[in-house]
C-alpha cells in the first residue's frame, strides 16, 4: 500500500490564508500592518531569490515588507548598528538576516543582536530558551511547518516514537522540542549514531534533516511510519530530499515530497511568526 503524500503546498496555502486574515484584523485594530525587514549582505544569487520570495509572500498577506541589501564588505560593527536601529523602530515587528553571510560576519553575534521579540527566524538564544521552557516566543519556521504537516496528515503524535536525524539549531534541536511538547518520545540521531538504519526502523515518525541527498533508504523505514523529509539538495538530477522517495513511499504510511513538502511551509510560518510578534508587541505596549 502506497504512502499518503502530505501536500506541503496545500498546507502552506492554508497557513497563509490564516495569516492574511490575522493581518487584516491587526491592521484594522492598530491602524498599521505588521512590518517585516529582510537584510541581505552581498549579492549571492540564491540569497537574492530567497529574499525576493519572502518579501513577495509578506506583501501578499498584507504586511509591509522592506528589503535591505548591504555591500559584501559590510563589517560586523556596521551590521550591528543597522540591527540596533531596527530593534527600536516601532514599525518593524520582525527582522531576519539572510544566511549565509560573508566570512567577516558572525552568525552567532547576529543571532544575539536581534531583539528576541523581533527574531522571527527563531534562532536567537532567548528564542531557543523560550522554546526549551515552553514559553511564548518565536519558534524556528521549518520545525513549525513539520508539526503542521503531521497534524494535517492526522499522524498520531501522543506516545509515538519520533526519530529526528540531524541536530542543527535550525531544525534538529528545535524539532525535537516541539515533538516532545506533542508527547512524543524523541530520539535525536546524527552522523556519529551507531547503526543509524536500525534506529530509524524503530521510528513511528522519522524526520530527516541532514542535508545528504537520498541518504535515508526504503529499508530504513518502519512499515506504516510517517516520513518527513526536510532536506533540499541540488543534484545533477534536480532537487532531491534526504530520503529516497520512491523506496520510502512504498513502505511508509505518510511521506512528504521534495519539492512541495516541508519547503513551502517554512515561509508560511515566517509570516505567521511576524504576525504573532506584532500581536505580542502590541499587547506589551498596551
Amino acid at each position: 500500500m502506497a504512502a499518503m503524500i502530505i501536500d506541503g503546498k496545500a498546507v502552506a496555502a492554508r497557513v497563509r490564508a490564516e495569516v492574511a486574515e490575522g493581518v487584516a484584523a491587526f491592521t484594522g485594530t492598530h491602524g498599521r500592518a505588521p512590518g517585516l525587514v529582510g537584510i541581505q549582505v552581498g549579492d549571492d544569487p540564491a540569497s537574492e531569490l530567497y529574499q525576493a520570495g519572502k518579501a513577495r509572500a509578506a506583501e501578499e498577506v498584507g504586511m509591509i515588507s522592506r528589503r535591505l541589501t548591504l555591500p559584501e564588505s559590510t563589517t560586523q560593527a556596521e551590521l550591528d548598528r543597522l540591527i540596533d536601529e531596527l530593534n527600536v523602530d516601532s514599525t518593524v515587528d520582525g527582522m531576519l538576516v539572510q544566511l549565509p553571510v560573508p566570512d567577516q560576519l558572525s552568525e552567532r553575534l547576529i543571532a544575539n543582536r536581534i531583539h528576541p521579540d523581533k527574531d522571527v527566524d527563531g534562532f536567537s538564544p532567548v528564542s531557543l530558551g523560550r522554546l526549551m521552557r515552553g514559553e511564548p516566543g518565536n519558534v524556528p519556521c521549518t520545525p513549525q511547518g513539520v508539526m503542521r504537516l503531521l497534524r494535517e496528515g492526522e499522524v498520531p503524535l501522543s506516545g509515538a516514537h519520533a526519530v529526528v536525524v540531524g541536530r542543527s539549531l535550525i531544525v534538529g534541536k528545535p524539532q525535537s522540542m516541539l515533538l516532545l511538547a506533542a508527547n512524543c518520545t524523541v530520539t535525536v540521531a546524527h552522523s556519529r549514531t551507531r547503526d543509524l538504519p536500525a534506529l530509524c526502523r524503530q521510528a513511528d515518525i522519522l524526520v530527516a534533516a541532514v542535508g545528504r541527498p537520498e541518504m535515508v533508504r526504503g529499508d530504513w523505514v518502519r512499515p506504516g511510519a510517517a516520513v518527513i523529509d526536510v532536506g533540499i539538495n541540488r543534484t545533477q538530477d534536480g532537487l532531491r530530499g534526504d530520503v529516497a522517495f520512491d523506496e520510502a513511499a512504498a513502505v511508509a504510511g505518510w511521506i512528504t515530497p521534495v519539492p512541495g513538502g516541508v519547503g513551502p511551509t517554512t515561509i508560511a510560518y515566517l509570516l505567521a511568526n511576524t504576525l504573532e510578534a506584532a500581536i505580542r508587541r502590541s499587547e506589551a505596549d498596551a
